[in-house]
């Protein structure tokens, strides 16, 4: 019998997930695509069926009112929602899978819209239900988190007996031409950069303050990068997930260009997230300057150069020191021949894709609510690899690292 695939968000990343779903059609089958804005949706619908001949359907919907989204599951008699709206609509979507007994699956962990935190809590609170619908639910299941979990998980079956230090890098070195924006939902990303760094040692949770961190990582295919620490979402599940684990630790690229006209932003008070009142009116200041920023989904086709993300990973095999450095190199201009969208996108869309692939497949299933680390990776490894994502595996001599300056 034929599935039903129900992907909700129109942004950058749901186009992604459009058209390799819609390449990817005989496991897919009829596909929705849905969003609060329904014009998107049918400009991302036209744009699939003038590229892969396939036809997908269009819906309105909004994702913070489950019995809407409810509704629209029941309309289109979904099998799975692939959930690549904003981080706030988790839960709702969620909820709307409970009620439904419908599989879902997200790329990034439920955030509170007035508080700048993530954390799996609320998610995982959710699994019993799930269990008792019958149904899946996979967190994560982007690059990162997602893919870099998979790195992991991967290096863990290959390469080691025990993990004892990860650190995970993202580099994104491409070239827009604007002064300033953001790859993704300049909301999301803004409140992200500017939250308090973390990282977890020896048993226990660590803070920084933002950006204080820095090294330069030299990344293969790119050259050397200033990197800095932050706090991301999947440092929580691989945690909880990967034994004897002593250290991890998340680093992303920045430009001195992008980290200025943050600081000023931030100075100014254009980055808070409480309202304030304008004339008589209310505004959140970081919802005007998502406004008046370009939108993350307008930058394919004049972004250039190249992503490489990845997981450096250090521990042991029979007894031995052991290093070993997985990575992913996209470049922006195939990404955009191949789909209309940026390598941040696709990096994040094509692993969405797959992640539901095997869940329909039945490939990787289990009642109840996973991290993308509790499953085997190599059939998600060998679809990255088919897919648009090949991928590297570079051993190093122990003691060995791209760190260039400390």
């Amino acid at each position: 019998m034929s599935k039903n695939t129900l992907i909700i968000g129109a942004g950058g990343v749901g186009n992604v997930v459009a058209f390799k779903c819609a390449m990817n059609a005989d496991t897919f089958g009829n596909i929705t695509l849905a969003s609060r804005t329904l014009s998107k949706c049918r400009e991302i619908a036209d744009n699939v069926q003038k590229r892969t001949g396939v036809k997908i359907a269009t819906a309105q919907v909004d994702a913070d009112d489950t019995q809407e989204v409810v509704e629209l599951i029941r309309g289109c008699e979904a099998d799975i929602v692939i959930n690549v709206a904003l981080p706030y609509q988790d839960l709702t979507i969620m909820d709307a899978c409970i009620a439904t007994g419908t599989d879902y699956l997200d790329t990034a962990n439920y955030e509170h819209p007035d508080t700048a935190k993530f954390e799996y809590k609320e998610q995982w609170a959710r699994d019993e239900a799930f269990r008792k619908a019958g149904i899946m639910g996979l967190l994560g299941s982007g690059f990162d988190p997602g893919v870099t979990n998979l790195f992991v998980a991967y290096g863990l079956k290959h390469y080691f007996d025990e993990i004892h230090y990860i650190d995970i890098l993202d580099c994104n070195a491409g070239d827009h031409g604007y002064p300033f924006a953001t790859n993704f939902n300049p909301e999301i990303n803004i409140r992200e950069v500017n939250s308090k760094g973390r990282y977890w040692e020896d048993g226990e949770w660590k803070e920084t303050e933002a950006m204080e961190i820095k090294m330069v990582w030299d990344y293969p295919e790119v050259g050397p990068k200033d990197s800095y620490l932050l706090y991301h979402e999947e440092e929580e599940s691989l945690v909880k997930n990967i034994p004897h684990l002593k250290r991890i630790r998340f680093w992303m690229t920045f430009s001195q260009s992008y980290l200025t006209h943050l600081k000023v932003l931030d100075n100014v008070g254009m980055t808070r997230i409480d309202p304030v009142e304008v004339d008589g009116c209310e505004v959140v200041p970081l919802h005007l300057l998502k406004a008046l920023l370009p939108d993350p989904a307008s930058l394919g086709p004049r972004t250039k150069g190249k992503t490489n993300i990845g997981v450096f990973l250090r521990g042991v095999k029979d007894g031995a020191e052991k290093t070993v450095y997985i990575y992913q190199v996209s470049e922006h201009e195939k990404c955009y021949e191949e789909v209309m969208s940026q390598a941040v996108s696709y990096t994040t869309g094509v692993p969405a894709m797959i992640g539901a692939k095997l869940m329909l497949e039945r490939v990787w299933y289990e009642n109840g609510v996973h991290n993308i680390e509790e499953f085997d990776p190599d059939p998600f490894m060998k679809e990255l690899a088919s897919q648009g994502l090949p991928w590297k595996v570079m051993e190093l001599e122990p003691g060995e690292t791209l760190e260039v300056s400390g």
